[in-house]
């Protein structure tokens, strides 16, 4: 290059380079959400992204031997996302689930029938507290539902068998049980989840009204002079663990990020530093070769919600892109990418039956 000229010799042409060319998402010629999908993933930004990433998800799912976490953030359920994670549950999109502890009691409270409603913004929160009404950006958990949701956990531990582990995977589970005994026809994840035989675990049990529910319920019984039940986080821990390495290929779908992301992609460097620390060779090395994140936290504040998979890749978590690792990382507001993302991947599904 001479000056502000460029050499025309040294110009290069994008498809003798291999490039893939973008294309104009045309909305005559989209019928469903594979349609609007497919195309979006031809053209740029976010809505390139989001379309990536259905194709992953797709193989993903039609992979026989890959083994799919979802985990869970925010407030997902209290925001009316929660039929979708049925969905991804009985499409056997997934096979655990790895959550906050408030998603799954708002998630709780919406499939025992009861209501979430819309924030009223004449209503100031001092107001909303006199009331009875928890805000949760701009929808209300009312406090009643949270009582009522109590008295429940209240009953199930009062009837715990003492020879089976306290910890969040059995209580999700044996919640799933009741639920599917109360009404067969609901649909809610504790339910679904206990119906497909997806396990779902709470890593920060205690940073949740169900976590509280549990800490008043063993209070009561040292109060009573009872047996005292022990939660055994640890429980939860070994039992992902064993159920990890079973399996030959790992997949993620992460939605959000925090304590769950975190507590489901340590398992690799948990493998690796148990050989390491116990000088044994007895823990397979398990990384995740497929990811999906839709986030809108972005990387640079530091936190683990924006930080990119590649940079999972340099603490043994996941599988480099050289070696065969994909996936794709959608910076959006799940409430609107999410749907869009497993309803297009249902359609695809069904359209290969």
């Amino acid at each position: 290059m001479t000056g502000r000229f460029r050499d025309e010799s040294m110009l290069r042409d994008g498809a003798k380079d291999g490039l893939i060319p973008t294309r104009s998402l045309d909305l005559s010629k989209i019928h469903d959400l594979d349609d609007l999908l497919r195309q979006m993933s031809h053209t740029a930004f976010s809505g390139r992204s989001l379309g990536e990433a259905a194709d992953i998800l797709e193989k993903m799912v039609l992979d026989p031997d890959c083994w799919v976490v979802l985990t869970l953030s925010g407030a997902m359920t209290v925001g009316k996302m929660g039929l979708v994670i049925c969905d991804m549950i009985e499409s056997k999109m997934i096979q655990a689930i790895v959550a906050t502890g408030a998603l799954i009691t708002h998630g709780l409270v919406e499939t025992q029938g009861m209501l979430h409603y819309k924030y009223d913004p004449s209503m100031n929160d001092t107001q909303l507290y006199e009331a009875g009404y928890n805000r949760v950006y701009d929808t209300l958990e009312m406090e009643r539902n949270l009582d009522d949701t109590e008295r429940l956990v209240s009953k199930l531990l009062w009837d715990w068998d003492p020879t089976m582990p306290l910890a969040s995977v059995t209580i999700s589970r044996e919640l799933g049980r009741h639920l599917a005994q109360l009404d067969p026809n609901c649909r809610g994840v504790l339910k679904s989840a206990f119906e497909h035989e997806v396990p779902i675990y709470i890593p920060a049990f205690t940073d949740s009204e169900l976590g509280l529910d549990v800490g008043i319920h063993l209070r009561r019984r040292k109060r009573q002079n009872l047996a005292p039940l022990f939660f055994d986080s640890y429980f939860d821990l070994d039992d992902f663990t064993d159920r990890v390495i079973r399996q030959s290929m790992l997949g993620i779908v992460t939605i959000g990020g925090g304590v769950p992301r975190n507590w489901a992609q340590q398992v690799g460097p948990y493998l690796d530093i148990l050989n390491k620390r116990l000088r044994t060779d007895e823990f397979p090395m398990r990384r995740y070769q497929y990811g999906i994140r839709i986030c809108p936290e972005p990387v640079h504040w530091g936190g683990l919600s924006g930080c990119t998979y590649s940079e999972g890749v340099s603490w043994g978590k996941f599988v480099p892109h050289a070696e065969g690792g994909r996936w794709a990382e959608v910076y959006a507001d799940a409430t609107v990418a999410w749907p869009l993302l497993i309803g297009a991947v249902k359609q695809r599904l069904s359209k290969r039956r």
